[in-house]
């Protein structure tokens, strides 16, 4: 009964989550061309809040636990494991104080209206990731605007979301040069649960009734520890809460 179900729910879902990503397009090209930066974050804030409502449609319910008071007057290096799509909204909407700038491949740079516009044009790095050499130099020069503005960076080291919950290796390469780059940066491990579950039957459709996870853990200080050691930690901390 559930599955049938989610049938109907999916297609009212997709209909909306199309329709807040057309609308918001032209919405965060005005918002950058006339407001500047904090215009168009604030109307990127907004949109990442219409695609949790979006997929409220589903039944999707979403649960932050975060006992920390994460400084906003200091940059952050956000590190998450990494089950689908859906990760992205929670994470901009709940973190937003801290202006989060995405570590994204560079295919999502285009072709997807308000998501590509939004990396190309909010401050995130798109990198190529069968050019090593490239990605770690878009990955200093990200970090040194990131420490310029006192903006956060979200990185996602699996590359590939997992599609059972089940963790994939960690790359270490991407978060080692943001440790050694921003040293006086705190980086904090998320770990994200059960939205792997939306995918359960594929794209279509959706499961319903899925509760999403995202447990913020105690923020560490990058420059104490030697970055090989930060990347193992981190990643140890992350999958320990994975269910």
């Amino acid at each position: 009964m559930k599955k049938v179900l989610s049938y109907p729910l999916t297609v009212i879902f997709y209909f909306f989550f199309f329709l807040t990503l057309l609308i918001f397009h032209p919405i965060q090209w005005i918002s950058l061309k006339l407001g500047g930066y904090q215009t168009h974050k604030k109307s990127v804030d907004i949109f990442n809040f219409f695609l949790l409502r979006c997929l409220n449609l589903l039944g999707t319910r979403f649960v932050v636990e975060n006992e920390h008071q994460i400084p906003v007057e200091r940059p952050c290096i956000f590190v998450a494991n990494h089950q689908g799509m859906y990760d992205i909204p929670p994470i901009v909407w709940y973190m937003r104080k801290h202006h989060p700038k995405f570590v994204s491949k560079k295919e999502l740079g285009k072709g997807i209206p308000s998501i590509s516009f939004n990396l190309r044009h909010g401050g995130s790095v798109l990198i190529d990731r069968k050019n090593r050499r490239e990605s770690l130099l878009k990955m200093a020069k990200f970090a040194k605007y990131l420490k310029k503005t006192n903006r956060s960076a979200v990185i996602f080291p699996e590359g590939t979301r997992s599609r059972t919950g089940k963790p994939k290796k960690f790359a270490a390469s991407g978060m080692q040069m943001l440790f050694k780059q921003m040293p006086h940066a705190l980086v904090v491990p998320i770990t994200i649960n059960n939205s792997w579950k939306l995918f359960r039957y594929g794209n279509f459709p959706l499961d319903i009734g899925v509760t999403m996870r995202m447990k913020v853990h105690e923020p560490i200080e990058i420059d104490s520890t030697h970055p090989e050691s930060l990347v193992a930690l981190v990643e140890r901390t992350i999958i320990t809460d994975i269910r």
